[in-house]
């Protein structure tokens, strides 16, 4: 069928036609075609976030809770420029999401006229943070150009892709030609030689071990069948969960801690499937993984990094692992105290950090009773989750895991929005820091508005915690610039029509956290630090970066 419409209209209608129901963004005179098309058609759920940042990590979250495509729309100029760490971070993540973004009249595109939002190079500063950038500069190639962009956003390896329409190419008329759904681009296939000589070394391992990435999302049958086969299976803080983290052959994200590699020395070869071995899981690339090291990963990129591979695969991480356990199946002859001896390293690393965050290794059992079983749990880069949030709390499937990759404060609540919005009939829970909820606390807004169901647990110490203790560790104790000024949260929460309760003591934690699982709506648990008292054991950041 074939029509005329603007191409605002004709964007919202192919998406509507592809599939997505929801997007995220503020409006805006250089995107406001494409959203009065959004609000007059009705289709696609639009949540108005207060900033361009917010938009972006709530699309993310999004595309990440619910495993499809995440839609931000934007402004140009400012906006997009606003947009810029959110994008890096679903860069990071490797998040299929597709921003959206005006330009000025094409007439006065790249002039450096001042015209009003415009900006020097706005497409190479894309360019850099995302996947892929387009710019769409005649009326006639916007829906191609979106079709292409999709595909590659949803091509492994995913990203953020941005397009760029300016805004009177927004508003042109052109025909509209109905067509199937963007296909993404084959993953990299692995040769049947090449799985071969894969599986013919673990075959030779009596003690293997899987490192599991978010590269593994797709694979969690194929990760369960090797797991069954009595490889032990740790996994990277973005592949949580691959294998539920209550079965009795994972380590869960239990990746560097003392016991961990204690336990690796024993074994005799890892595969690393679909992960980077980012520097801040492996104590900046010093953690001793065993030898020999294999890899499967859909970029080439990461073909050796600092592990070199004895053995490296090309190839999507779901598809060569599932071929590898159609060769390995029956075959393996596995070193039989392996199991006892994952389980035994699993419990010494969280008895251990279990005493180094006392007393509130408390807020972790009281969140384990109140929560139910099939929470979303997003964390925002703070001590909590540095120390327990990333590893205690057990969760079943890799859609429930949410948190800045990239180590970006501030991203928590307006991620903690999108997976409610991704999820409505499971609860969100979103564990903040006060001086990253301060970050974008305007969001807190948005979450009113969106009615994101979300018990937010704010972990309030005055200020930023981890730098204070850096600078105890690092710097001779001078404190400079980590105190900051507090609002008083339970009268924000009041004036934004938000639920809050505040507790000082562990014996109260419990309680408080049922009461904000059962509100409906946003509510927050405001955890007094000070009252509370320090852990036990400071946490100083990220290890360093290894000497040269």
């Amino acid at each position: 069928m074939t029509s005329r419409a603007s191409v605002g209209e004709a964007v919202v209608a192919a998406l509507e036609a592809w599939g997505v129901d929801t997007g995220f963004g503020v409006i805006s005179i250089h995107n406001m075609p494409i959203l009065d098309a959004i609000g007059r058609r009705n289709r696609i759920r639009f949540v108005p976030a207060r900033g361009e940042a917010g938009a972006v990590n709530m699309a993310d979250a999004f595309a990440r809770v619910s495993g499809r495509l995440g839609l931000a729309v934007t402004s140009t100029g400012t906006g997009a420029g606003n947009a810029a760490g959110a994008l890096v971070e679903a860069e990071t993540a490797g998040t299929p999401l597709l921003h959206l973004t005006g330009q000025v009249e094409s007439g006065y595109v790249d002039k450096n006229l001042g015209f009003i939002h415009e900006a020097k190079d706005q497409a190479g500063m894309l360019r850099a943070i995302c996947k892929a950038f387009f710019r769409v500069d005649r009326p006639e190639m916007a829906i191609p150009i979106l079709r292409k962009a999709v595909a590659v956003a949803l091509s492994a390896p995913t990203g953020p892709v941005s397009i760029e329409i300016p805004i009177d190419v927004q508003r042109a008329e052109i025909s509209v030609v109905d067509g199937p759904p963007p296909a993404p681009e084959a993953a990299p296939k692995a040769s049947d030689e090449e799985i071969e000589a894969l599986a013919e070394r673990l075959l030779a391992a009596k003690r293997p071990l899987l490192w599991a990435g978010f590269g593994c999302m797709q694979a969690r049958d194929a990760v369960a069948r090797l797991a069954g086969m009595g490889i032990a299976v740790v996994t990277s803080a973005h592949g949580r969960a691959v294998l539920p983290e209550d079965h009795p052959g994972s380590l869960g994200v239990f990746n560097q801690s003392p016991a961990s590699e204690a336990f690796y020395a024993t074994c005799d070869a890892i595969l690393v499937a679909g992960s980077r071995l980012r520097g801040n899981e492996t104590r900046q690339y010093a953690l001793k993984l065993p030898t020999p090291l294999y890899r499967i990963d859909a970029n080439p990129e990461r073909r050796d990094g600092d592990y070199p591979a004895a053995l490296s695969i090309t190839a999507d991480a779901n598809a060569a692992l599932t071929r590898l356990a159609d060769r390995l199946d029956g075959r393996m002859t596995i070193d039989p105290s392996l199991a006892d001896d994952v389980v035994r390293a699993r419990r010494e690393a969280e008895a251990d950090l279990r005493s180094a965050i006392a007393p509130y290794d408390g807020l972790v059992d009281a969140l384990a009773a109140a929560a139910p079983d099939d929470f979303v749990w997003v964390r925002d880069i703070t001590i909590s989750n540095a120390t327990w949030g990333n590893r205690l709390p057990r969760l079943s499937d890799p859609h429930n895991a949410v948190h800045p990759l990239g180590g970006g404060i501030g991203q928590g609540l307006a991620m903690g929005i999108g997976a409610a919005v991704a999820a409505p009939a499971r609860k969100t829970a979103a564990l903040i820091g006060d001086g990253a909820f301060m970050l974008n606390v305007g969001e807190l807004a948005t979450a009113v508005e969106a009615g994101a169901d979300m018990a937010i647990i704010l972990m309030n110490d005055g200020g930023y915690g981890v730098i204070r203790n850096i600078q105890d560790a690092r710097y001779e104790g001078r404190h400079y610039f980590a105190d900051l000024h507090t609002p008083d949260f339970g009268g924000l929460a009041k004036s934004i029509g938000v639920a809050h309760r505040k507790i000082g003591e562990v014996g109260e934690m419990q309680g408080a956290l049922e009461w904000a699982f059962a509100t409906p709506g946003p509510a927050i648990v405001e955890v007094d630090m000070a009252a509370v008292g320090p852990f036990a054991r400071p946490f100083a950041g990220p290890p360093m970066a290894k000497k040269s």
